[in-house]
């Protein structure tokens, strides 16, 4: 049997090829699998959101050079609640001797005492990923074990890590709803692990994969997992009741061959309007759409791989299972929601066109937030609830770097000076303002003498040491005219001596020494963060948010005050700026999401339902359900991060759509058969059980993702998705109807299958002589050419040219049968009259 040569057309010889091979099938599967086990661990995750920007943003260009020229420490802020003054003194010698502590800044100003809680900034002597840095921090927190503590720091906080281990937690639960679910939906137990095994495969494959792309960001690698299951599951769901279908009356191969030519089609013309929606992110110039897009899309493509190939010869092998474990519909029949439908589809139109509106003009005054600092979850890590409570009780902590040219310490002197006069401005730091010794500050120009007086060295000393300079650095007017009056930056002149030093020119006693060698150290320090060959760093501690109206204004000001000094090769970077940044692209990228994912999935429908007037109404009700998901976040006055709207704007119109096609594609069908009224019936009845299954299963991720995640982005995503699916639904099962049974004239005249049909439209009963050519309700539906004569009700569409003569009303129908169709065109008349 499963040997005889296929036949039919290409596609069932396709469906053949698979389900006869479908234990090699198995084989590379197993293969493919072990390998993409092996190679999930050569997928590297970048974790820095700021690497996606443009690289024409000055923050891409800023972060560049800064992390090209210098060395960022790692740094602290330990808050100590409940302690008295002189405590925190002593807590404050406890943490300068742990090893790996650099620096630890504290006094009695309100900005590190107040309401008897003390606030340390804490600087190691190493970077943050550091392990040395990293074992200060823990030592820190071992120190201060006894004490009502809290640490806002990065150093030893592994964010991916952690994300890893929520995202787990999320799955086995996401895991458990999906089988719940896809056990309510199903038609047999044993279809449950045939869906399973489909796209456990087709997760791992993509997973396994995403080495192919380079770098992909922690958003893809955290919840594409989830997205693939909510967005492909029904691809699974169509073959499977395809091959119940086909398995009534058919054995096993065949009911599977059939299944599979009939859902090929099926499944990728449903999987275009996801795709489509998904790569509309590519488009946008935050290079985290097209990272999204990619990894997305390849995530649907080996859905549908996984349903082509594996699934058929799964059904095979648990046939006999399917069979024998069949059960009884779970899901109940919501004719009580199609007949409100129905009763309302002269209300809830216009009261929906009044909500869309409104919820128009709030989603565009949505309350958008560009970086994630402030943003508060369900859920939140201990360096969360660390943030919140010391920025209650000490403000926010802001902080720009601020990069020039190097080689004019007056210039950055001046930029020092003048951000500090700046109420805006807590502190700034730069060579410019670091004291050296004796008042004097690291780049203040000082004579030989007031060198020797400042290092403890010999006048003479001092002097042979500038000359030595002045020659080194071709200066040799000085030289000539006297090196009294020659004034060299102390940071450079302290360079040379250690330079000099180094190569045994310079020998000093042992006191002055052992000094200079601290300085030396400390200097070193100094340099790798603050001065490179061709780069100066200056940093800024704001006491503005990070992102605000007056923050913005105030960052302008601080580009005017850089400028003056600095034209051309100055950056500004930080939280701040990266929010400025991604604030301007956000209106372009924005726009661009919601026209290119409309304007896809509007093509796709065309061709799907042959008409231009039917994806005009679905496009409203599913761009409705966006804009009434993002005004909620206006409602409710709460920030939203900018990303999550634009991910789940492409998700919301390219997956949610397809809820509509489903009610859609069922309604267009059955009113071939039955009046529209009991169409729009049967199609909620039908299209129910698959709305449900998916959209429980994405409305359940998203909410998952929204309450058990602490990374802000990831949470607000999630918030969004499921929200929005929730919605997407309630106006599918409540909206749409009453729109596609008002609409259906539009739907009809509209239809590319309808030519020739001028759209008039004729309601007569009793015996009539007819030719040409009809669409509409006649004893059931009729879409033909016709010539003949008709005993019964007619009420339909007719094209130019086509008779209806009508020589015998009602004549020969009985006295029932004229009652009935008198009450039903005297029903249409009073409810509007002529519908389709």
């Amino acid at each position: 049997m499963e040997n005889q040569k296929p036949k039919g057309n290409a596609m069932e010889k396709l469906a053949s090829f698979i389900v006869d091979k479908r234990n090699l099938f198995f084989l590379l599967y197993i293969f493919a699998l072990i390998f993409c086990a092996v190679a999930t661990g050569w997928v590297k995750v970048e974790n820095d959101i700021t690497t996606y920007l443009p690289d024409t943003t000055e923050t891409r260009q800023g972060l560049t050079v800064m992390n090209d020229n210098f060395i960022t420490y790692g740094s602290a802020r330990v808050m100590v609640s409940n302690i008295s003054y002189d405590t925190a003194l002593d807590l404050q010698e406890v943490i300068e001797d742990i090893d790996g502590v650099d620096t630890v800044e504290f006094d009695a100003t309100k900005n590190h005492y107040a309401d008897a809680s003390a606030l340390y900034s804490v600087s190691f002597d190493a970077e943050e990923d550091d392990d040395r840095a990293k074992t200060a921090m823990q030592d820190i927190r071992d120190a201060l074990a006894d004490y009502d503590t809290y640490v806002d720091t990065q150093v030893g906080v592994d964010t991916s890590a952690d994300l890893q281990a929520e995202m787990s937690v999320i799955i086995v639960i996401a895991a458990i709803i999906i089988v719940v679910v896809l056990t309510l939906t199903s038609r047999s137990y044993a279809e449950v692990p045939v869906l399973i095994l489909t796209f456990g495969t087709a997760a791992l494959l993509n997973m396994g994969t995403n080495f192919l792309c380079g770098t992909i960001s922690f958003i893809s690698n955290s919840v594409t997992v989830i997205l693939q299951l909510a967005l492909a599951i029904d691809y699974a769901i169509i073959l499977c009741h395809r091959f119940s279908d086909e398995h009534e009356t058919l054995d096993t191969r065949e009911a599977c061959i059939a299944a599979l030519s009939k859902a090929i089609p099926e499944i990728s013309s449903s999987s275009l309007t996801t795709i489509s929606g998904l790569a509309a992110l590519g488009f946008m110039h935050f290079g985290i759409g097209r990272d999204l897009a990619v990894v997305l899309i390849k995530a649907i493509l080996f859905s549908m791989l996984a349903v082509f190939t594996l699934m058929p010869g799964l059904l095979v092998l648990f046939s006999r299972l399917i069979d024998k474990t069949r059960h009884k519909n779970l899901i109940p029949k919501i004719t009580a929601v199609g007949k409100f439908d129905v009763k309302t589809r002269y209300i809830v139109p216009p009261i929906f066109a009044v909500i869309v509106i409104a919820a128009a003009v709030f989603a565009n005054k949505c309350p958008y937030c560009y970086t994630f600092t402030d943003l508060v979850t369900a859920k939140q890590s201990e360096s969360q609830i660390a943030y919140q409570k010391i920025k209650s009780e000490f403000g926010t902590s802001n902080m720009v770097a601020i990069i020039v040219p190097s080689g004019n310490y007056e210039n950055e002197g001046k930029i020092l000076a003048e951000l500090e006069n700046c109420p805006e401005v807590k502190s700034t730091m730069g060579l410019a303002n670091i004291e050296a010794m004796d008042g004097y500050m690291l780049t203040d120009a000082v004579t030989p003498r007031q060198l020797a007086e400042m290092a403890g060295l010999d006048y003479e000393v001092a002097k042979t040491l500038y000359g030595a300079y002045a020659i080194d650095h071709d200066q040799y007017g000085e030289f000539v005219n006297g090196l009294g009056n020659y004034k060299v930056p102390i940071y450079d002149m302290f360079r040379f001596l250690e330079k000099e030093m180094h190569d045994g020119n310079v020998t000093l006693s042992g006191d002055v020494q052992d000094t200079l060698d601290d300085l030396f150290a400390q200097l070193d320090k100094a340099q790798v963060q603050l001065q490179a060959e061709n780069y100066s760093r200056m940093v800024a501690y704001l006491s503005v948010p990070e992102e605000s109206d007056e923050t913005f204004a105030f960052l302008d000001k601080m580009h005017d005050i850089v400028s003056k000094y600095y034209p051309e090769d100055a950056y500004i970077v930080g939280n701040t700026t990266s929010a400025m940044d991604l604030s301007s692209s956000f209106g372009e990228d924005n726009l661009l999401i919601s026209v290119l994912s409309a304007l896809f999935v509007i093509l796709v429908l065309l061709f799907t339902f042959k008409s231009a007037g039917l994806p005009v109404l679905l496009i409203f009700v599913i761009q409705g359900s966006i804009w009434i998901n993002f005004s909620v976040p206006y409602l409710q006055d709460s920030p939203l991060y900018f990303l999550g709207y634009l991910i789940v704007n492409s998700i919301q119109m390219g997956a949610n759509i397809d809820y509509a096609i489903v009610i859609s594609s069922h309604y267009t069908d059955l009113k071939k058969v039955m009046h529209h009224k009991d169409a729009i019936v049967t199609a909620l009845n039908e299209s129910f059980p698959t709305i449900f299954t998916s959209g429980s299963i994405l409305a359940s991720a998203g909410v998952l993702i929204s309450v058990l995640t602490t990374n802000p982005v990831i949470a607000a995503i999630g918030e969004c998705l499921g929200r929005g699916t929730i919605v997407s639904i309630l106006l599918v099962l409540f909206v749409l109807p009453q729109i596609l049974v008002l609409g259906d004239v539009i739907i009809e005249r509209t239809s590319f299958e309808m030519k020739g049909i001028a759209g008039a439209t004729r309601n007569v009963s009793g015996t009539m002589h007819i030719n040409g050519r009809v669409r509409g309700y006649i004893n059931g539906v009729v879409d033909a050419d016709i010539k003949g004569v008709l005993h019964g009700q007619f009420n339909a569409a007719i094209s130019t040219g086509t008779k209806v003569d009508v020589t015998q009303p009602d004549m020969y129908l009985t006295e029932g049968s004229v009652a009935e169709a008198e009450a039903a065109e005297t029903n249409d008349t009073t409810e509007g009259g002529g519908e389709q």
